[in-house]
């Protein structure tokens, strides 16, 4: 049985950071690309950032480019630091995994493992 755990979510202020942590158990974790995506209230989920299965390659959504980082993990994990967050960023975070794939790293409809979301709030 496959689970995918995040945490590290909570509530931030703006400018402040978080690192949110996704583990994932019963696959092979080095075979499978990773993503993180997030949904506002009221609005579709979006990718936000992406880490292949190797760990070499990866991207961010325009929205979050230079201010959050993904890196992967021994141990089955991968991590999201989060700086400079804004009131936007104020969502629920999925962690989602795939088979690598060299599809559309943002096409929530290519990942089969989904955790069940951590929620980060930006405030003033």
């Amino acid at each position: 049985q496959v689970v995918v755990v995040e945490s590290g979510g909570g509530v931030v202020q703006i400018g402040g950071s978080l690192r949110l942590s996704c583990t994932a158990s019963g696959l092979s974790f080095d075979d499978y690309d990773m993503a993180w995506f997030r949904q506002a209230p009221g609005k579709d989920r979006e990718g936000v950032s992406y880490i292949n299965y190797g760990g070499w390659r990866t991207d961010y959504a325009d929205s979050v480019k230079g201010r959050f980082t993904i890196s992967r993990h021994q141990a089955n994990a991968v991590t999201l630091q989060m700086d400079a967050l804004k009131p936007e960023d104020t969502a629920m975070y999925y962690c989602a995994l795939r088979k690598n794939d060299w599809k559309d790293m943002f096409d929530d409809n290519t990942y089969i493992y989904w955790g069940q979301g951590t929620q980060v709030t930006v405030s003033s």
